[in-house]
């Protein structure tokens, strides 16, 4: 579904990828592991089309996302991707339902429609009853489990997790990896994860380690 080739992206002078290859399947939990510098985020960025690679490809769906210009990929991200991050990055002055239905009423849903969908989605992720708080008012597990409903909302094919639970302790963050991964495989939805964290990767059907900017062995074959 997923297909990253022999991609290479530099910062200045510092190479992140060096000839990264990967193949993302249908539904099911990669995790991406490695030490801090390797470029395991920055091929989730790649992947995800938030930045381009400066040389390889990144195919999904029969496209090239690599190739696609900035208003595509932005578009791609906001229908078919999802995203978790390390601190939630949810917005402050909306209420946790409200940054759930945010995607679709940006996609031009009508707000009863959005606020429907995402209490149901809320009530999914056992937090229900923040719908109606800031994200300043939840704690941390709370909001991370927020975000990842926000994450779902529309449907998408691909959840692209950078850190999902890097600010949690080990009991919240273990809850959070078991909603997120329960609620992406009802809907038949891949997730992609970053993580240097084994009792989280541990929840992955399929490991990559990232060493120097390459896949350590073959992350092409399931």
């Amino acid at each position: 579904m997923l297909v990253a080739e022999d991609l290479v992206k530099s910062f200045g002078v510092t190479r992140a990828l060096d000839g990264a290859s990967l193949r993302v399947f249908p539904g099911e939990v990669l995790a991406l592991t490695g030490p801090s510098g390797s470029g395991k985020s920055t091929l989730l960025h790649c992947l995800s089309g938030v930045i381009a690679p400066d040389s390889g490809r990144v195919g999904y769906a029969g496209h090239d996302v690599a190739a696609m210009s900035d208003r595509q990929r932005s578009a791609l991200r906001r229908s078919a991707f999802g995203f978790v991050f390390q601190f939630g990055q949810l917005v402050p002055e909306l209420t946790c339902l409200e940054n759930v239905a945010l995607p679709l009423r940006l996609a031009g849903a009508r707000r009863a429609t959005a606020s429907a969908r995402a209490a149901e989605l809320l009530d999914r992720l056992e937090v229900a009853d923040v719908a109606d708080k800031r994200p300043g008012q939840a704690s941390g597990g709370q909001g991370q489990r927020v975000a990842v409903a926000r994450a779902l909302i529309t449907e998408p094919r691909v959840i692209f997790a950078d850190e999902p639970t890097g600010a949690l302790d080990s009991r919240n963050g273990e809850r959070v990896m078991r909603l997120l991964i329960a609620a992406a495989k009802e809907r038949g939805a891949a997730v992609v994860l970053v993580t240097h964290e084994a009792q989280i990767a541990s929840f992955a059907d399929r490991e990559a380690v990232f060493r120097d900017g390459k896949v350590a062995g073959s992350a092409m074959a399931r």
